[in-house]
């Protein structure tokens, strides 16, 4: 019998980062608390060294592998570095949150690798196989992260909740990929596109496993009706936590909703842009209208997460090449807003107080004018105001569907977006006119200063100039 030997050089980064992760846990394991850190710094260095091979090794066409279950292409690399930017300041923001608490332990950073590692491996899906192993690696390890606070019991609740909806998404997307395979004859999505062309749409046995699919993606970007979990696991998580799930994960979703609904059923776009209409509506209402509610900061970004996940839709729903360019710029923009948005609440946190309340920002702007600052551009960005960074991805996806003349979708994604401005311009009343019942307290550390500003800079940089991230996010799907 002849075996064939895969090529691995496409999926380099990948079995670094495995490599390096095992040898994280082994070495958090014999080290003790006295080294601590040494893990922290190892899992930087992984992700750093990650990142630089990604950009290295992402060929000028796609290159299949693993006999052709794994892709490797611009679209992936593209992903791959954004999430790993990613996980590094999420890395930094969490050792900052734990440290300060002396709750720094290994374990984090462990199941971060290996949550990078399994969106890496969903991003360069090219089997229907491959993104349920990629979306599960990712998902056991966020499940295991939200419960890391053993004594909480909130974070306990939390966790449990996401992991039965989980397990159901999963089950869903799992029935859907059986179906999808029956239909076809294939797991390959390179293969799947062809078939499901020459099915077609009168196929129901296609249309369904597009069905269980369509929720298992929905389920993990936090889609209404599929959102119930985000709100409560957002809240209830160590805001650390939070951040981590609210960011990285996204981007990996946005890669699995290409995957699966362009790379493998893009001829029944017709059927997916309707549900995914359906979807964004509802989403961009709910979202925007309960996050005026919300008293909690963690919650009202949650809820801001399912209304930004609504207009992340419109660009997929225009199905065309400039449609997706613009959702992947607008998931990249989302996740940096994010990104610094709950580090900014890290940093207002201390030992015994956790900053996540809306009254916990008041008084920023007098004691803090700086942080405040930072503060007002990541709000106005989030809200959509003109010039900043959000502006430009809302413009963008809203570009794409008036272009394939739905623009009553664009005035009803105006009108909820006019919504949102109330929660976010709320919390910046807060910080610039409302005076603070004690101290306004920002964490310790030069450092997470300068992790922070540089976050909050980026957006502005970016919003000043939006061509080059959206001219990269062209070429890359191009």
């Amino acid at each position: 019998m002849n075996f064939v030997i895969p090529d691995i050089a496409p999926a380099a980064p990948e079995l670094v980062l495995l490599v390096m992760a095992c040898v994280v846990l082994v070495v958090d394991v014999y080290m003790g608390d006295r080294w601590r850190r040494l893990t922290y710094q190892l899992s930087q260095v992984t992700v750093v060294a990650t990142a630089v091979l990604c950009i290295a090794a992402t060929p000028a066409e796609p290159v299949l592998t693993f006999s052709g279950t794994f892709v490797s292409d611009g679209l992936s690399g593209a992903l791959k570095v954004v999430m790993l930017l990613i996980g590094y300041y999420a890395f930094f923001y969490t050792r900052t949150y734990f440290e300060e608490r002396g709750e720094l332990r290994g374990e984090y950073f462990v199941l971060g690798l290996f949550s990078l590692l399994g969106m890496m491996v969903l991003v360069s899906a090219n089997s229907l196989l491959t993104v349920y192993l990629g979306l599960e690696l990712m998902s056991l390890c966020l499940y295991a992260m939200v419960a890391l606070r053993r004594d909480s019991t909130t974070a306990c609740e939390a966790a449990m909740k996401y992991f039965v909806l989980g397990a159901l998404a999963s089950g869903m997307l799992l029935y859907g990929i059986s179906l999808i395979y029956g239909a076809t004859g294939s797991l390959q999505l390179d293969v799947v596109g062809p078939a499901a062309a020459e099915l077609g749409r009168d196929n129901l046995v296609l249309v369904l496993g597009l069905v269980f699919a369509l929720v298992g993606v929905a389920f993990k970007l936090g889609a209404v009706p599929f959102h119930m979990w985000v709100p409560d696991v957002y809240e209830g998580a160590a805001t650390a936590v939070t951040l981590f799930i609210g960011t990285a994960p996204k981007v990996a979703a946005f890669g699995m909703l290409m995957r699966v609904l362009v790379n493998g059923l893009e001829a029944l776009s017709a059927d997916w842009s309707q549900m995914l209409t359906i979807l964004a509506i509802l989403s961009m209402a709910l979202g925007n209208v309960v996050a005026i509610a919300q008293r909690n900061i963690k919650r009202m970004l949650a809820y801001s997460t399912i209304a930004h996940v609504g207009f992340l839709f419109l660009g997929i729903i225009a199905a065309t090449p400039g449609g997706y360019a613009a959702s992947m710029f607008y998931i990249i923009t989302y996740s940096l807003m994010a990104l610094g948005s709950f580090g900014m609440v890290v940093a207002l946190s201390r030992k015994d107080f956790e900053a996540d309340r809306l009254e916990d920002f008041k008084g920023l702007g007098r004691e803090h004018p700086w942080f405040a600052f930072l503060t007002l551009i990541l709000m106005l960005s989030m809200a959509g105001v003109p010039p900043f960074l959000g502006f430009w991805a809302k413009w963008a996806v809203l570009k794409e569907v008036v272009a394939v003349d739905q623009t009553w979708l664009a005035i009803v994604a105006v009108m909820f977006s006019v919504i949102g401005l109330f929660y976010y311009l709320r919390v910046v009343r807060h910080v610039y006119f409302d005076d603070a019942a004690g101290e306004v307290h920002v964490g310790p550390g030069q450092d997470l200063r300068v992790m922070l500003s540089s976050n909050a800079l980026v957006i502005l940089v970016l919003g000043i100039y939006p061509g080059a991230l959206l001219s990269l996010c062209v070429a890359t799907l191009g």
